[in-house]
């Protein structure tokens, strides 16, 4: 078996690179991971040429170190995992959590704790960097839900079961109310992702907007262009807006992702699920806890259930199923958060969309409105429920079949319901402002933050 020439390979990465190409284009092209492209392009910017000759990968720390079998182990497992992950099998995760689930699934002697396998992967340089903080602090587009039912974010945490089995927990919450709702499943497929929404839109109701990542089980997956998959077709059958946040920017979903962190402990720490029925008993019983819990401070004393009932909810019936076959596509709209390219360009649905009215870096939204004559992708500075924004293009959508009306038990009215969120967050504003040059007011202030969106959604 032939040797790698590892230095002239990461010398081609450092040539990728620097002729533009972003660090995954480069894994994709040269068919390693892209934790190694961040790697080679890390040691190329702290050394130089001289950078990329291999080194010694003997460890630093000598002290407390675990047997070699173990470490081995660690290394093994995680390699695994990365394989599958790249197949596209299983669930895709790699952490230190799913490092220990597969070394319990070998039945190892004794496990390491979490701690001691990042330490070990560290040292392997088998880790992903860490997003630094001035890469978090992106500027994008964002709602300004004022009421219930406006807006709900949808997430995905993973969990396993003793012995190895994965789990992912959808998991679902009205930004509002903090009203949360969720499933539970073995896989995450888009089958179980629509399942999961459809359980969220029979609980808490159909909102709006709902907002989901740009995982493969969501957007209808990163190889065919214009796809618009079973979760886009299901969210347009139903009447919400499907809002794709931003790629790689967890804190856009940043509620949902909150709320794994009070989900986790009660649910998952220091109790044992054995299968899925387990986790799905354990799981609706703290949603049912967690609904009627005062401990927002945001919700003035008020638990979830009480600010979700002010307003009418419009819930997907109970005997509502999945249909069987391809969806019909229907008309409405969906969105998606992106950040322009240094080529002036957005990817969505997997097709790349000029924006030269743009600035490199700059966050946009992009709203792909169907209707029964076609689609138009519109592409502006701002969210749609701002006062005012610029539309920076437009384009028509390639289509390639026929637009359903929407069924009139999920029709609202549309411009009202604009008319109530704009007075909402335009009287948000001035509030703040007055808040501002006149602190002595605040608890007159209060008292109008509480009448005015209460008046603004009379009829």
């Amino acid at each position: 078996m032939a040797q790698i020439d590892w230095y002239a390979q990461r010398e081609t990465a450092i040539h990728l690179l620097r002729s533009g190409r972003t660090p995954r284009e480069v894994a994709e092209q040269m068919g390693h991971h892209v934790s190694w492209v961040y790697k080679c392009r890390k040691r190329h910017a702290e050394e130089g040429w001289d950078g990329l000759q291999d080194r010694s990968r003997a460890p630093h720390r000598v002290a407390n170190k675990l047997p070699e079998k173990v470490r081995q182990a660690i290394r093994q497992a995680r390699s695994e995992l990365e394989a599958e992950a790249e197949r596209n099998e299983g669930l895709g995760y790699i952490g230190a959590f799913a490092v220990q689930a597969q070394l319990g699934a070998k039945e190892l002697a004794s496990l390491p704790s979490t701690a001691s396998i990042e330490r070990v992967l560290h040292d392997a340089e088998m880790t992903r960097p860490h997003r630094s903080k001035a890469d978090r602090e992106e500027h994008y587009p964002h709602l300004h839900p004022a009421e219930p039912h406006q807006l709900c974010q949808v997430d995905i945490v993973p969990h396993f079961l003793t012995g190895g089995q994965a789990v992912a927990c959808f998991n679902g919450i009205d930004v509002v109310s903090r009203y949360p709702s969720g499933r539970q499943s073995l896989r995450r497929r888009s089958v179980d992702a629509v399942e999961s929404l459809i359980h969220i839109w029979q609980e808490q109701g159909i909102p709006q907007y709902t907002q989901v990542d740009n995982e493969a089980c969501f957007s209808g997956g990163f190889t065919h262009k214009g796809v618009l998959g079973k979760v886009v077709r299901q969210a347009l059958s139903v009447g919400t807006e499907l809002v794709f946040s931003p790629v790689r920017h967890p804190e856009s979903n940043g509620y949902v992702e909150r709320f794994h962190q009070d989900y986790n402990r009660p649910v998952w720490k220091n109790t044992v699920l054995k299968d899925l029925a387990d986790v799905r008993q354990h799981s609706q019983a703290f949603y049912r806890a967690y609904r009627r819990s005062h401990h927002h401070s945001a919700l003035q004393g008020r638990c979830p259930a009480q600010i979700h009932a002010q307003d009418t909810m419009h819930k997907l019936p109970a005997h509502f199923q999945l249909s069987k076959g391809r969806q019909p596509l229907t008309e409405g709209r969906v969105h998606f958060i992106r950040k322009v390219s240094t080529q002036q360009t957005v990817s969505i649905l997997n097709l790349d969309w000029d924006v030269l009215e743009a600035k490199p870096d700059q966050g946009v939204w992009a709203t792909l409105k169907v209707t029964l004559q076609g689609a138009t992708l519109h592409i502006y500075d701002a969210a749609p429920d701002v006062p005012r924004r610029t539309c920076l293009a437009q384009y028509p959508f390639p289509l390639k079949e026929q637009v359903h009306p929407l069924r009139p038990e999920f029709q609202r009215n549309a411009a009202h319901r604009s008319t109530k969120q704009w007075i909402a967050h335009a009287s948000h504003q001035l509030v703040q402002q007055m808040r501002s040059r006149w602190p002595f007011s605040n608890v007159l202030m209060a008292r109008l933050v509480v009448k005015v969106p209460r008046f603004s959604s009379m009829s």
